[in-house]
């Protein structure tokens, strides 16, 4: 049984498959050509966490393949507290033909994914962000005609979103940088795991944003205050004030450098208007790759 939890499990030649298979399934959707791949397939979707962008983005996507969705709210399905993992997973196998799972915890989505008969998809765990990186890598993709070689500078934290898109990196040729306040960096766990298994040459972390971008071909940033971390919202907002990705530190970028971000932005926190809304920002056409990226994957586990 395959599933999709964390890019980390994917094979260098599985990943260029999902990319190579978003970018058909686009091109597709542009010229209007009609997919019946999920045809009779039903895909549910239980949210722990709001969302706008991965639940509109993956019922689009499942009906323009043809597909039905469910959408299923996380209080009313009560994962591990409302019943065990072991029997939501029995159980709703017999309903439907796969599960994107956006959680508070990843040890959630393991606990699903090794019990029930189905595939199971990350939609967002507090470990990784796999459907954003694959976009994101398909996104870099399209800017420059090629990502081998290329430079991301993630001005942020080591969070979800960073790791996913490291290790897409690692796999696939990119230069990886986090530019970030000491002690904000990768933790321990995902070293250990990236050295394992993507590369003995783990990604630069650099405490001073301007060093960081001087040789970026993509700025990429998140906000600072995640879900679940407003406690540390006013010390966040201290501590990342000299990482905002405004007009001066894009400035110390190489002119061809472009700007991500995983949105929804904090507009006068970690970005800026006039960079969100510049010349140099791919964030909205990164935002319509997440449906095509997800696509790819649905077919993937599916077809």
């Amino acid at each position: 049984m395959k599933h999709f939890l964390n890019l980390i499990d994917l094979t260098t030649d599985e990943l260029s498959h999902l990319l190579a298979e978003a970018a058909r399934l686009k091109d597709a959707h542009t010229r209007r050509i009609p997919s019946h791949s999920l045809s009779g397939r039903v895909v549910g979707l239980v949210f722990e966490k709001p969302s706008l962008r991965t639940r509109v983005s993956f019922e689009s996507g499942i009906a323009q393949l043809g597909g039905t969705s469910l959408y299923l709210p996380g209080n009313e399905v009560g994962l591990g507290w409302r019943e065990s993992l072991a029997d939501f997973a029995r159980t709703i196998s017999n309903y439907l033909d796969a599960l994107v799972l956006r959680v508070y915890r990843h040890e959630t989505l393991d606990g699903i994914a090794s019990t029930g008969s189905i595939p199971v998809i990350n939609g967002l765990s507090d470990w990784s962000h796999p459907c954003q990186g694959l976009a994101d890598i398909l996104t870099v993709r399209e800017l420059f005609g090629t990502e081998t070689g290329r430079t991301i500078v993630f001005v942020g934290d080591g969070n979800n979103v960073a790791r996913s898109l490291a290790v897409g990196c690692g796999r696939l040729g990119m230069r990886f940088v986090l530019a970030c306040p000491i002690g904000y960096g990768f933790d321990d766990r995902f070293k250990a795991q990236y050295t394992a298994r993507v590369s003995p040459d783990f990604p630069r972390e650099v405490n001073d944003p301007i060093a960081a971008v001087r040789g970026a071909d993509v700025i990429y940033t998140d906000v600072w205050t995640s879900m679940g971390q407003e406690a540390e919202r006013e010390e966040r907002l201290r501590r990342f004030e000299s990482f905002q990705v405004n007009a001066d530190l894009l400035s110390k970028a190489p002119s061809h450098c472009k700007v991500l971000h995983c949105l929804p932005a904090h507009r006068g926190e970690e970005i800026t208007d006039d960079v969100m809304d510049g010349p140099a920002c791919a964030a909205f056409q990164q935002a319509g790759n997440r449906m095509h990226a997800q696509k790819a994957v649905l077919e993937w586990l599916l077809k």
